[in-house]
């Protein structure tokens, strides 16, 4: 008998037994089983998404890498792939109790550093929600005193028998405070605008200028480059001989002169080549003019 039959015997007589147990002990044999599924199902949960770090890790170090598989290796490696995919279902293998215990502790260090910056988000965010509340308390702090100096310097004034005059005056004081403080303002906002048009602009020159250093290094590196190659050459330079140098200048003259007297001989050459041109011309025009005296045929 082998290990797939006696497998299957325990489990139709488990079933059997089952089928024999009462209601409330099935009911609690099934409560028991869905405990221990769900337990199985987060701790197979668990080790997938640490098995996904561990194959994005694996995809990263090798894009960082630049390594090429080739057609053959890949076709090799899915064949690895498919021959371990049929060996699976053969060869059960589970994870023993120490690696189950570094997967959980790894897993649970990884959600405390998510966690430490999520906090780490929030605090910066609650910080930064402060920051906004506070200053529209301060604003709203500035409007209500503007609401009560007005309530007590006009309203208040108005509201009495006799103070029309004084209430009109404080009326129009209160109305150019308020325009001088709009025109502050306006010129605050204007020279806000400008300093931030100068930044970007100060910013832009600073990229140009690092950008031009990068080029002045590169020159830089590149003449160096052409110093040491004209130095090594200078250093392997080595003169010719006394002999060959006069031998050579000797030649160089008497190509010099050959090349004068060829060029004299041109000259020459051209001047009777335009006096031959010119002789040619009149008896050209000569021969032109007697056929317009006696044309042909006469």
């Amino acid at each position: 008998m082998t290990d797939d039959d006696t497998d299957t015997t325990v489990s139709e007589f488990q079933i059997a037994e089952e089928n024999d147990l009462p209601v409330i002990q099935l009911f609690s044999l099934v409560e028991e089983l869905s405990y221990g599924n769900s337990a199985l199902k987060t701790e197979t949960e668990m080790f997938q998404k640490y098995l996904n770090k561990l194959e994005s890790r694996e995809q990263r170090m090798l894009r960082l890498s630049d390594i090429k598989i080739s057609g053959t290796d890949f076709s090799q490696l899915r064949g690895r792939r498919k021959s371990k995919s049929r060996s699976g279902p053969d060869r059960t293998s589970s994870l023993s109790v120490d690696q189950k215990c570094d997967l959980v502790r790894k897993e649970l260090e990884d959600t405390k550093e998510e966690i430490r910056h999520l906090r780490a988000n929030a605090e910066r965010d609650l910080q930064h929600h402060e920051a906004i509340i506070e200053e529209a308390e301060i604003r709203m702090a500035e409007v209500q005193k503007a609401m009560q100096e007005f309530e007590k310097d006009i309203l208040k004034t108005i509201a009495k028998k006799k103070g029309s005059i004084l209430a009109t005056q404080k009326v129009l004081k209160y109305i150019e405070d308020a325009n001088r403080r709009r025109t502050r303002l306006h010129r605050a906002m204007e020279m806000s605008s400008n300093l931030e048009k100068e930044i970007l602009l100060r910013h832009e020159l600073l990229e140009k200028i690092e950008r031009e250093i990068l080029q002045v290094e590169e020159d830089r590196a590149k003449a160096e480059a052409l110093n040491k190659q004209l130095r090594r050459q200078m250093a392997e330079f080595r003169a010719p001989p006394v002999m060959t140098y006069v031998k050579e200048k000797i030649f160089n003259g008497d190509l010099e002169k050959t090349i004068r007297v060829w060029e004299r001989k041109v000259e020459i050459a051209e001047m009777s080549l335009k006096g031959y041109r010119k002789d040619w011309n009149k008896m050209k025009a000569t021969n032109e003019k007697l056929q317009l005296i006696s044309p042909p045929g006469k």
